[in-house]
């Protein structure tokens, strides 16, 4: 990486969620440590088509024709993106550092030790002329570790300053918790994290399975209807909310059968309600009750489950956009954060966020040709 006087690097995070919503592409500088500047964001939506092939990829686990054929166009996608953030920016390729670049999970299965992100890095550096790292979270889960949520060091090196112990729930396809308790003499502080459960992914796929869109917008659906008790009981019935943190899911690990004979809204009513219920879960296996929660995400803007969040939980629930930090540009901007971690051999996972037996390095590094 290119020198600094002040030890900052200018870098790009990509990152393609579970929602399968687009491309979530952050501009920002940064030491990899406690020093986090954010310049640009923009995000890139998908076409149906392609959103469409990269569903069909979601659980396989081979490298066939079909999987090489999304994951080049996947990288192809995430050049343009790279491009038109730094045209956005006016800021030119030769400046930029580096690229953290996530990929996107197509199968999820730490206890297994497998997981799988398609994308491929080489070929990002060779569109770009960007130096680029990818591949976060393979050494983690080789060594043991759960692979995720790979966020909880990001999140540590925004809060500085806010109230301990403070929650920053990230509420994706899955939604993820980072704990952080209070700040020692030097600075650092006590991190938990863990996948909490579901987050959008089950709610976008009620509402698109009933041609209603691909997203509950602003949780209307779900207003409009009723908690099913029962339904709601069978689902948080799943035996991984009695699993203590850290652990990680996958996207589908959930069955959403118990609200299959609901109706539309009375079905994202609830699948919305189990959202909120298996957050709230998790508290108990934490150090200790957050006094306060961030959510970032796309489940953010969705009211009615912010709303379920609050009764939930018992303190304060807000946007993270409250504290200064962009909401939707976060995971994106820690995969440039880790990128950066990365090349400096710090650890990406501690045992405390994805169970890994020890602080765990990771990333593959592709130098720009």
């Amino acid at each position: 990486m290119m020198e600094a006087k002040d030890g900052l690097r200018t870098v790009v995070g990509l990152m393609s969620g579970t929602s399968m919503d687009g491309i979530d592409a952050a501009l920002l500088r940064t030491d990899g440590r406690d020093r986090v500047e954010a310049l640009s964001f923009l995000t890139i939506p998908y076409d149906d088509g392609f959103r469409a092939r990269l569903r069909g990829c979601l659980g396989r686990t081979d490298s066939g024709e079909t999987v090489a054929e999304v994951e080049r166009d996947l990288t192809d996608v995430h050049a343009d993106a790279v491009r038109r953030l730094l045209d956005k920016a006016g800021v030119a390729a030769a400046a930029v550092d580096l690229i953290g670049f996530h990929g996107h999970t197509i199968h999820h299965d730490p206890d297994r030790r497998i997981t799988r992100q398609i994308g491929d890095g080489a070929r990002l550096a060779a569109a770009t002329g960007i130096a680029v790292v990818n591949d976060f979270r393979s050494a983690d889960v080789a060594a043991g570790g759960q692979g995720a949520p790979l966020v909880p060091l990001f999140h540590r090196a925004l809060a500085h300053g806010l109230p301990r112990p403070l929650a920053v729930l990230n509420i994706g396809g899955v939604a993820n918790v980072s704990w952080i308790g209070p700040e020692s003499a030097d600075g650092e502080a006590d991190v938990v994290a863990c996948d909490t459960g579901p987050g959008n992914a089950l709610i976008d796929d009620w509402v698109l399975r009933h041609g209603l869109g691909r997203y509950d917008a602003g949780g209307a659906l779900a207003a409009s209807g009723r908690v099913d008790d029962a339904a709601l009981a069978q689902l948080m019935a799943h035996p991984y909310f009695g699993r203590p943190a850290p652990k990680s899911l996958d996207r589908d690990a959930f069955d959403p059968a118990p609200v299959a004979a609901l109706s539309p809204e009375d079905g994202a009513a609830t699948l919305t309600a189990f959202t909120a219920l298996s957050v709230a879960r998790v508290v108990p296996h934490l150090p200790a009750a957050p006094v306060r929660w961030l959510v970032c995400g796309g489940g953010r803007h969705n009211a009615t489950l912010m709303a379920m969040l609050a009764d939930r939980l018992g303190v304060p629930v807000e946007s993270a956009d409250l504290v200064g930090w962009d909401g939707d540009a976060l995971e994106a901007q820690a995969f440039g954060y880790l990128a950066v971690r990365s090349r400096l051999g710090l650890p990406l996972s501690l045992p405390a966020t994805t169970g890994v037996p020890a602080p765990m390095p990771g990333g593959v590094f592709h130098p720009k040709p």
